[in-house]
């Protein structure tokens, strides 16, 4: 659900517990397979792969390149992508279409992969997506709202536990550099002593 404007996407992110029973409505979501292949103070170049027409539940135990040659064929849409540090909510990007063969072939020779379905949504006036990984991220859920302008004044349903927007380790690039798998419990600990924080630079947070 990007919207970029003048090669910037503004967004807020969120850590989450679960994908609310409301969200998914028995279609397949968008499958993503991606590789990283710079992912280093907070810069990162994405290879890209999309489909809506598989559905592979998000385990911890998924494999994204056997998923990539299992349905190498059903995959519509490539991406190439340079991202900038987020700083703000605000993030560099610059995206552009390729084939999904060449795609395809890049993630298999290398890079670091991660797997995900993403599920998009209407929350209130905005359109979120909700990511649900795979692998050695699950069982992480990440619900983001993007916007063409600075995210401010945003209606925050009550699934999000937590706001992650400038925690770069919670970023793709970050996940693929090191999965969530590796510091989930240190998170969890975190969470418990510090409690749930949102940003308040973003002008008034309605929650809902």
């Amino acid at each position: 659900m990007s919207e970029p404007t003048d090669d910037f996407e503004y967004e807020r992110r969120f850590f989450c517990r679960e994908l609310p029973a409301e969200y998914d409505d028995g279609d397949a979501p968008t499958l993503i397979i991606q590789s990283y292949y710079v992912h280093a103070d907070n810069y990162a170049l994405r290879v890209r792969l999309v489909s809506r027409k598989v559905h592979v539940d998000m385990t911890p135990d998924v494999n994204p390149v056997a998923v990539l040659d299992e349905y190498r064929d059903r995959f519509s849409e490539a991406y190439v992508t340079v991202k900038g540090p987020s700083v703000g909510g605000t993030r560099y990007e610059v995206e552009r279409e390729i084939d999904t063969r060449i795609a395809a072939e890049l993630i298999k020779r290398g890079g670091s992969v991660i797997i995900k379905n993403r599920y998009s949504v209407w929350i209130e006036e905005d359109g979120w997506s909700v990511d649900v990984f795979g692998g050695p991220n699950a069982p992480l859920i990440v619900a983001e709202a993007e916007r063409s302008g600075p995210v401010t004044n945003l209606t925050i349903p009550k699934f999000c536990i937590t706001e992650i927007t400038d925690q770069a380790r919670f970023n793709n690039d970050g996940l693929a550099n090191r999965p969530f798998c590796k510091w989930a419990d240190d998170f969890k600990e975190e969470l418990a002593l510090e409690g749930p924080r949102f940003q308040q630079y973003f002008g008034k947070n309605r929650m809902v």
